[in-house]
């Protein structure tokens, strides 16, 4: 019974960190929607409180675009990694901006705003979109993924990575640090 019980809790562990599906997947076009800046990447031309399509100012360019539920030290981690690419691809103009989604609008600008300046987080901006709870309807944002990373180049998702909570690692963070190389590339 013991071992079977193990067996129950590995699984279900295994379940909780695995990839869930999330957000616009590889070929689908990523449309507008309204965002507020919250802060980050001082040098995008965006004003912190300003309203404004993210996606729309990215235009054409490669973009890392981040749904997020929580703001970790996995996330802190991936962005970090993800600012280095950044700075390496400016000639590409590799871009990247984090939606903070969740149910209380001002926690999740106050939680923005600590987060990026205890991680010196400079190339990447954190916005709040109008659908705060899950982003855009249309975006299918699953409510059970804790981390919806989208990739796309032009309009259209290269790739699409999404974890429940606890689910991003050391591995998947330079998985999709490669694929965002990959756009600028």
């Amino acid at each position: 019974m013991r071992a079977f019980m193990a067996a129950v809790a590995l699984m279900m562990a295994a379940v909780a960190s695995a990839e869930v599906t999330s957000g616009p997947q590889v070929g689908d076009r990523v449309g507008a929607f309204t965002v507020t800046k919250v802060t980050g990447n001082p040098d995008d031309g965006v004003d912190d409180g300003k309203k404004l399509c993210y996606r729309c100012k990215m235009g054409q360019r490669p973009v890392v675009m981040v749904f997020a539920r929580s703001a970790d030290e996995k996330l802190a981690k991936f962005l970090l990694k993800l600012e280095e690419e950044i700075e390496e691809h400016q000639d590409s103009k590799l871009s990247a901006f984090v939606n903070m989604i969740g149910t209380d609008e001002e926690s999740m600008k106050k939680a923005a705003a600590e987060f990026v300046a205890k991680h010196g987080i400079k190339r990447v901006a954190f916005v709040i979109p109008e659908d705060v709870a899950n982003g855009p309807e249309n975006f299918n944002i699953a409510p059970d993924a804790d981390l919806t990373v989208i990739c796309y180049k032009g309009g259209e998702v290269k790739a699409n990575h999404a974890f429940a909570s606890g689910g991003l690692s050391e591995e998947k963070i330079d998985a999709i640090v490669d694929a965002s190389c990959e756009m600028a590339e």
